[in-house]
């Protein structure tokens, strides 16, 4: 794997970055404006998975970044329990949230290939190693 400066440059902080865009265009339905628990709950899940893989890079090593990979992990799923309830409640269309679902459990799986290809790193950063 290259060695990367920025978290910006990690494809999963792509994918994350794009699930998040993605998302943030259906809460700007005027359905799902009207929803505000919702609306706020998905918004905020959806950029903790981005947060969190910059804050564990930030952190210097790699046990601290397996961990926040965990907490981003977790955020994934819990927007994709939302996403759920945004289809029970009308507020999106099957085809559109198959492919948001979707999106979601491909990085959910990137995720965990890249925490444990971490894991089994010899490179290892300067905390927790």
């Amino acid at each position: 794997m290259a060695h990367y400066n920025s978290f910006e440059d990690l494809e999963v902080f792509k994918k994350a970055r794009l699930l998040s865009q993605n998302v943030w265009k259906i809460i700007q339905t005027i359905e799902l404006k009207q929803d505000f628990e919702l609306r706020n709950q998905i918004n905020t899940s959806s950029g903790s998975i981005m947060d969190n893989i910059a804050e564990g890079f930030g952190r210097g090593g790699n046990k601290e970044f397996i961990n926040f990979l965990g907490f981003a992990k977790g955020s994934c799923c819990e927007t994709k329990s939302q996403l759920i309830r945004c289809l029970d409640r009308n507020y999106l269309d099957k085809g559109s949230f198959q492919k948001l679902n979707t999106e979601a459990q491909e990085l959910i799986d990137q995720i965990g290939k890249f925490s444990n290809y971490l894991k089994k790193s010899e490179k290892r950063g300067s905390k927790f190693d």
